[in-house]
């Protein structure tokens, strides 16, 4: 079954600001939520699709990408993940979901929806890390693999992430029974709290390990390699799941997300999946036309001819010489556009040649100009 419109989800327009997401969210969300509907299949899943649609639309980059790609932005990595729900996942241990809806909510609403030992899992979840990368359109064009080194915490060689010290583990907190939180009902709410004994963490560690001091993490550096896809843009974000700090105590590991930023080229000017080319050519080629090799994305150069007769500003187009589509093996265009350089610094003989050459003029010969004049006279002779 095809995905529906995150704006239709959510009742908005694609122009709707934070607020009207945040609200309309809101409304949806409490009226879904399974302590509201027990039982019922239909409003979990309306609760799942609504916070989904919200999950990407409240986020700047992510509400770009789809604006620009629809659903096929988050299928296959490009932008984020790829569990099928737009970044996140409602049935693996991710905290994007609960960070979102305890935003709008406060962290006492959803208790039974989400479980005590996902919201203790998610509640130590490793930080998210950002690296900056710049690359040149040419490396754009082709694509690239980038090698990223960087500090980030990992998980302790001696205790596996447990912060407990080997030969030993973690024993159930008795304060929670093991699920991180302490939970009361009141009227349809469940209203829920972190454990004060374990810190949410459902356990409690008698002996530390040495080496990680019961953080189950240490520094250290990664060193990564980033397939960097044909054709893809500045601003581009690409996620790579549980790359980033590691979770306390065995918790999931956050993310790495590689920011991309295409410099500047020289020559050519990208406009999305096209590319344009300003070429200068002399008075003369323009009025006699003339053949030019003008470079091209890939390497080498491609020869266009141009009409006697050529203007300024006229654009010429090599189709599928300009930028690959992301994740597709199509190419946009390139544009030549037409620039005729006026002649400096003349000699007198030159400037003499050129008035010649003015008085053989005839009207015919410069059309817009005579049109220009025309029109002038008509509008403002008395």
């Amino acid at each position: 079954m095809a995905k529906r419109d995150y704006y239709d989800v959510l009742g908005v327009g694609r122009d709707a600001s934070l607020e009207e997401l945040k609200k309309s969210y809101k409304k949806l969300a409490l009226r879904y939520h399974p302590d509201r509907n027990p039982n019922d299949k239909a409003s979990e899943e309306k609760f799942k699709e609504v916070s989904e649609a919200y999950a990407i639309l409240q986020d700047k980059e992510k509400k770009a990408a789809y604006d620009q790609f629809g659903h096929e932005a988050f299928q296959g990595g490009g932008f984020s993940g790829t569990d099928g729900f737009g970044g996140f996942n409602f049935d693996t241990d991710s905290s994007v979901f609960t960070d979102i809806f305890d935003e709008i909510f406060g962290d006492s609403f959803g208790g039974s929806f989400f479980g005590g030992n996902r919201r203790r899992s998610s509640r130590g979840r490793g930080t998210d890390l950002s690296y900056n990368t710049s690359i040149t359109l040419e490396e754009a064009f082709r694509g690239k693999k980038e090698t990223v080194s960087f500090l980030a915490s990992s998980k302790c060689i001696d205790c596996k992430g447990t912060g407990a010290k080997p030969g030993s583990s973690p024993v159930k907190c008795s304060a929670c029974d093991g699920n991180g939180q302490i939970r009361a009902q009141q009227g349809f709410f469940t209203i829920q709290r972190t454990c004060p004994s374990c810190q949410g963490n459902g356990e409690v560690i008698q002996d530390l390990c040495k080496r990680c001091k019961g953080n189950g993490k240490v520094e250290k550096k990664k060193n990564l390699s980033v397939d960097i896809p044909m054709g893809i843009e500045t601003g581009t974000r690409i996620r790579l799941s549980g790359e980033g700090e590691a979770g306390i105590r065995g918790a999931s590991s956050g993310d790495l997300f590689i920011m991309v930023d295409v410099e500047q080229h020289p020559i050519f000017k990208r406009r999305n999946e096209n590319i344009l080319c300003q070429v200068p050519i002399t008075i003369t080629d323009a009025v006699l036309g003339t053949a030019i090799e003008v470079p091209i994305i890939e390497g080498g150069t491609a020869r266009v001819k141009m009409p006697a007769g050529t203007q300024t500003g006229k654009q010429l187009r090599l189709k599928n010489k300009g930028m690959p589509l992301i994740r597709s093996t199509m190419r946009g265009d390139m544009y030549i556009e037409i620039i005729i350089e006026t002649p400096i610094d003349l000699s007198s003989k030159q400037k003499t040649l050129l008035e010649e050459f003015e008085q053989k003029i005839e009207a015919k010969n410069t059309p817009v100009t005579a049109k220009f004049v025309k029109d002038l006279k008509r509008r403002y002779s008395k």
